[in-house]
């Protein structure tokens, strides 16, 4: 591996104690505040944009927003905000009337709930499940063994549309609830508003895809090799 190549997950120095943290702070040779200084140049070129510099803005202060106690002192902050209320608040913060959201159809009934909090919070709300359209999966060259129901027909998730209904429906925020690895992705490239995760799909571990890291020294212990192909 390169030693220069931005590697922030494998810096050894406690965070109180990183460059990134303090003028003063250490840094190992990947680091990139150390080492290119050149791309917060740019980021900040690009904040000079009214939009991009409001957005930042608000969300930085959403970030503040979410901890009590801070006049405090840092060690005795607490958390005080679901995400779902931090993502009503972003919202009114911005002055966003129509959100989309984009959910998977096993997320049915929690999308939902998420749409009825989004409307009481006076939004309107577009929403789109992966399975729009009705295109069968052989629209994409799967075979009848590659599906989830063998031997039956079967729509394939379709995030690029879900992702041009909401840009025909002009979201001004979209937020993405349990879209598939991938999918996901794809709706990210094409949707136009800006996106945020609610909730990501987990299927073996009920949308919790954490629990497998917090438990790597133990249950999940074999990912410490390299997964079969």
């Amino acid at each position: 591996m390169d030693e220069h190549m931005p590697g922030c997950a494998r810096c050894p120095f406690e965070a109180a104690g990183r460059l990134c943290q303090d003028e003063a702070g250490k840094a190992p040779p990947f680091c990139p505040t150390a080492n290119q200084p050149g791309v917060s140049e740019r980021a900040l070129e690009e904040l000079k944009k009214p939009e991009v510099y409001e957005f930042s803005r608000q969300a930085s202060i959403q970030e503040g927003e979410g901890y009590a106690d801070r006049e405090l002192g840092y060690a005795r902050t607490r958390p005080l905000k679901p995400r779902i209320v931090e993502i009503v608040e972003f919202a009114r913060k911005m002055k966003y009337r129509k959100i989309g959201l984009a959910f998977c159809l096993g997320l049915r009934q929690e999308a939902k709930v998420v749409e009825k909090i989004l409307d009481v919070n006076g939004f309107t709300v577009v929403s789109g499940v992966c399975k729009v359209g009705r295109v069968p999966k052989e629209t994409i060259g799967i075979r009848d063994d590659e599906k989830i129901r063998i031997g039956c027909f079967e729509p394939m998730c379709n995030p690029i549309a879900q992702a041009l209904l909401f840009n025909d429906a002009r979201t001004e925020f979209n937020v993405v609830m349990g879209l598939c690895v991938g999918h996901d992705s794809l709706f990210l490239k094409y949707a136009e508003a800006p996106c945020t995760i609610f909730a990501v799909k987990d299927r073996l571990l009920g949308n919790n895809p954490l629990a497998a890291v917090y438990n790597i020294d133990t249950f999940y212990r074999s990912l410490k090799v390299p997964i079969d192909a």
